[in-house]
C-alpha cells in the first residue's frame, strides 16, 4: 500500500475525526489530522503486510474518533457536537423550506413565510448539532428574507411594476436563501449522522 491513510477505514476514522472537531479552528483540526496520519503511517511503516487486520489493529489503538475529538476539544474547552433525532432535524428543516409554499398563500402567505423562517432560525440555534459557524451562517440565511425581498420588490416594481405576480416573484427571490439554509443544514447534519454510524 502506497499510501496508509487513503486505506477506506483509515479515511473512514480521519473523516470521522475532522467531522467531530467541527467547532475547533480549520487550522487547529489540519494539525490533528497531520498528526494523525503521520502516526498511522509510522505505525504501518512496521508492519508487513499492511492488510486490512493490520490497519483495523493500528485503528483501534489510536483510539475511537469520539475519544480522540473529546480529547482534543476539551483541551480547548469545547465539546462534540451529537447529532439529534431524525424527527427534530426534520422538523427544523420542514420550516426552514416551508417559506416557499406559504408564499403561494394570497394576503398572509408572506407574513406566514416570515414566521416560519423565524422559528426555523430559532431551532437551528437551539441545536446542538450544528456549530457555531452553521449556525450563524444559517441563522443569516434564514433571516435574510427581512432585507433580501424588500430590496427584490424594489428592483422587480422600477422594472415591470408592482403587480401580483411582481410581489410573488420578489418574494421567491427574498425567501430563496432560506432553502439555502435548508441544504446546508441537511448536509451537515447528514454527515454528523454518518460520521456517528462509522464509530457506533
Amino acid at each position: 500500500m502506497n499510501n496508509p491513510t487513503e486505506h477506506p477505514l483509515v479515511r473512514a476514522h480521519l473523516d470521522a475525526v475532522d467531522r467531530y472537531t467541527a467547532p475547533l479552528s480549520a487550522g487547529r483540526r489540519r494539525e490533528l489530522l497531520a498528526d494523525l496520519c503521520e502516526h498511522v503511517e509510522g505505525e504501518l511503516a512496521e508492519r508487513d503486510p499492511v492488510d486490512e487486520d493490520a490497519v483495523r489493529q493500528v485503528l483501534e489503538r489510536l483510539g475511537s474518533p469520539r475519544q480522540i475529538a473529546d480529547a482534543a476539544l476539551a483541551e480547548e474547552g469545547r465539546t462534540r457536537p451529537e447529532p439529534e433525532t431524525d424527527r427534530r432535524t426534520t422538523l427544523t428543516l420542514v420550516f426552514a423550506v416551508l417559506p416557499m409554499p406559504l408564499l403561494l398563500i394570497p394576503v398572509i402567505g408572506p407574513g406566514l413565510a416570515l414566521v416560519a423562517a423565524i422559528v426555523a432560525a430559532v431551532r437551528v440555534t437551539k441545536a446542538a448539532q450544528w456549530t457555531r459557524r452553521e449556525k450563524t451562517r444559517a441563522t443569516l440565511l434564514l433571516l435574510s428574507p427581512i432585507l433580501a425581498t424588500p430590496l427584490a420588490a424594489v428592483v422587480v416594481a422600477s422594472s415591470t411594476g408592482l403587480s401580483v405576480i411582481g410581489v410573488l416573484v420578489a418574494c421567491a427571490v427574498g425567501f430563496c436563501p432560506a432553502l439555502v439554509a435548508a441544504y446546508l443544514l441537511a448536509r451537515s447534519a447528514a454527515r454528523l449522522r454518518t460520521a456517528a454510524l462509522i464509530v457506533n
